[in-house]
């Protein structure tokens, strides 16, 4: 395939500007996204565990199709709501392949909160099925 030509001037230092914005942007994406992967705190996970159960997320992936993506949906939902203590808004929901088939997930994380549901957890609920 060819490529397509560019009239980005890389040597400009508009680009170069606008390069470190957006790449600080993409850091602050990655530490949220990370921060609420870590659903309720540290001591929510390991009670959660020490019970033998699964979090959310772990089960969703034991469930998809080995080797297809997982492809989460607002998982930044209610960050910096409820004094940023519902993270994803206590559910992880999303599309995958279960048997050839996509399929959207509604988990709750009973990590955040013993899985209560908030405003804004049920709006996202809502979303969902909605996309579904």
């Amino acid at each position: 395939m060819d490529r397509l030509p560019t009239r980005v001037n890389k040597a400009d230092p508009d680009y170069s500007a606008r390069r470190e914005h957006n790449l600080a942007l993409i850091e602050t994406l990655r530490e949220r996204l990370n921060l609420v992967h870590q659903g309720g705190g540290e001591k929510y996970v390991e009670r959660h565990r020490s019970r033998n159960k699964m979090l959310a997320r772990e089960r969703i992936e034991r469930i998809i199709d080995p080797g297809t993506a997982f492809l989460e949906l607002s998982p930044l939902a209610a960050y910096d709501l409820y004094d940023g203590r519902a993270h994803s808004a206590g559910i992880v929901t999303g599309i995958g392949c279960v048997h050839g088939r996509e399929v959207l997930f509604v988990a709750n994380d009973a990590t955040v909160k013993g899985g209560s549901y908030y405003p804004m957890t049920v709006k996202k609920h809502i979303r969902a099925q909605t996309v579904a």
